[in-house]
């Protein structure tokens, strides 16, 4: 098992950006250019830019300027209020263990100086399209995201192949992708199609650097709408402490999820629950809220849209902050959001969802006539639960508990940078993403579905056949058996390419990685 979770390791950190061979994959849905990046983030895309449209300065605005914005006072009050409730729960679960800034620490904590100083600023490091999600705003086409990256600015990158000092923090800006706006600057009218014809007309670029930023922003381009007064939310995702293997533990990393919704009255960011990012202790400490919730999700309905990965989780049964620890493996683990919802996990409390809950409705949605693509048993139902979440969806298959940590064009030498700009999980859900927005550019009904995390939809695409983000080398898989009966519904498609076998992890699961098999296609001895 920790063989595997290395080598796990091994393949998110190491792996070219674009391991498949042709087109890139996120070609039309994502810019990750480092020279047209750097050129964007030295205009009106640049976090100052966007953050404080009003001020003239085209100077980089560090940290301490950022959080020292009235709007931002709520986020550092939050950022500030998590931080003490992790130590303190640190101290009270292992007292055993230290904790603090520095080396000398068990676990090593991030150094909120580092947030909040004049010597770091946050560095424009990828845009997303993400108009796969406007099943949750169809008024606003979906979602751009602003990727950026906090980075110290005293030291500068020396030598061949030397890497900026990057920090592992994000914010990420997301904006509605239409706005508010009736017609662009052209005088022509806004419309999801258009917007979507912008962005896969990329495609094709073959420029970078200014040039592709000149075009990205002109006014047929795709940032042309990406504006201040478009912003819905801000994100962060931060590294709040790492734990080297030690004689007591393996190596593990904590990675804080927060989201702050823009209060245009206010004019401030205010701490928000996260998107489907269920509330675990709450809902498991409290009988009422726990049957109100088993009653919810379990509707035929909802169970449906859950299965889609369409679902949107009503706000009360939801957490304002998450903590996504890494690695966590394949086996169920208290580390795991879902942890202790259904029976089996080795929890003392009564879980939320019983064995003959989740059979009655499966049973009764497929009576009503709900075809599901997904959860098609219990163990589809349990592993939906956890990639629902923020924190399940960051812990599978992602780099550390990032799924973009961004393009580093501050690396002495960024296009052969070893950094890869995104994770497996991110690769491997473009073929998706741009068949939706091929569906919105035509005004055809876009399918918003969308698989489990440990494996991408490719919805008839052969392009990811044999890659590690599909059935290659060191994707995720389930072990098959002879006979139909004897294997879940949910995972019959996760087998491995010719050649390579389903290594188990978990036996009770079956779920392991692909690895080169025998001759009979049986895995190979494990490592020790």
């Amino acid at each position: 098992m920790r063989f595997l979770i290395g080598i796990f390791v091994l393949l998110c950190g190491v792996l070219p950006a674009h391991a498949v061979e042709g087109p890139a994959l996120e070609r039309g849905t994502a810019i990750t250019d480092p020279a047209g990046l750097r050129e964007l983030d030295r205009g009106r895309l640049a976090l100052g830019r966007m953050m404080w449209p009003a001020r003239s300065a085209d100077i980089p605005l560090t940290s301490a300027q950022l959080f020292a914005l009235p709007s931002m006072a709520p986020v550092r009050r939050a950022l500030d209020g998590e931080f003490d409730r992790y130590i303190a729960g640190h101290k009270a679960n292992l007292p055993n263990e230290t904790i603090g800034v520095g080396t000398s620490f068990d676990f090593q904590l991030f150094d909120r100086a580092q947030l909040y100083s004049q010597d770091s600023r946050f560095v424009l490091s990828g845009i997303v399209n993400r108009m796969d999600r406007a099943f949750v705003s169809p008024e606003s086409c979906g979602e751009v995201r602003l990727i950026y990256r906090l980075t110290r600015t005293t030291a500068a990158p020396t030598g061949e192949g030397a890497t900026s000092p990057r920090l592992p923090m994000t914010l990420n800006i997301v904006l509605k992708a239409s706005g508010d706006a009736a017609i662009d600057g052209s005088g022509v009218a806004i419309t999801c199609s258009g917007i979507a014809r912008r962005w896969l007309d990329t495609a094709g670029l073959p420029l970078t650097g200014a040039d592709l930023a000149v075009k990205l922003l002109a006014r047929d381009g795709p940032l042309d709408l990406v504006r201040p007064e478009n912003i819905d939310r801000i994100e962060t995702n931060l590294q709040i402490a790492h734990a080297p293997k030690s004689p007591v533990r393996d190596f593990r990393t904590d990675y804080l999820l927060k989201v702050f919704r823009y209060n245009a009255p206010t004019q401030t960011f205010e701490e928000a629950p996260l998107e489907n990012q269920i509330d675990r202790d709450r809902i498991l400490a409290d009988e009422g809220l726990k049957r109100e919730f088993r009653a919810w999700l379990l509707d035929p309905a909802h169970l449906g849209e859950f299965d889609r990965g369409t679902v949107l989780i009503p706000e009360k049964f939801l957490a304002t902050g998450a903590i996504a620890s890494t690695p966590v493996g394949f086996a169920p683990s208290n580390l795991q959001p879902a942890y202790g919802l259904m029976p089996g996990d080795g929890t003392t409390k009564d879980p939320v969802f019983g064995i003959s809950d989740v059979v009655t409705a499966l049973s009764k949605a497929a009576e009503r006539g709900v075809s599901l693509q997904n959860i098609r048993s219990v163990a589809g139902f349990e592993r939906r639960l956890n990639d629902t979440t923020c924190s399940g969806c960051h812990q599978t298959r992602g780099i550390g508990g990032f799924h973009f940590p961004g393009v580093d064009w501050m690396a002495a030498n960024p296009s052969n940078s070893t950094a890869v700009p995104a994770s497996p999980h991110f690769f491997g859900d473009q073929i998706r993403r741009r068949d939706i927005l091929t569906a919105l550019r035509d005004g055809t009904p876009p399918d918003y579905s969308r698989g489990f995390s440990s494996r991408p939809q490719l919805r008839g695409s052969t392009e990811l056949a044999g890659t590690e983000y599909d059935d290659g080398w060191g994707a995720h898989c389930y072990q098959q058996k002879p006979g139909a009966k004897n294997n879940d519904r949910s995972f019959k498609s996760w087998t491995c390419t010719e050649g390579l076998a389903c290594q188990v992890a978990d036996k009770a699961t079956r779920m392991g990685m692909c690895f080169v098999g025998d001759r009979q296609g049986k895995a190979l001895p494990t490592v020790q």
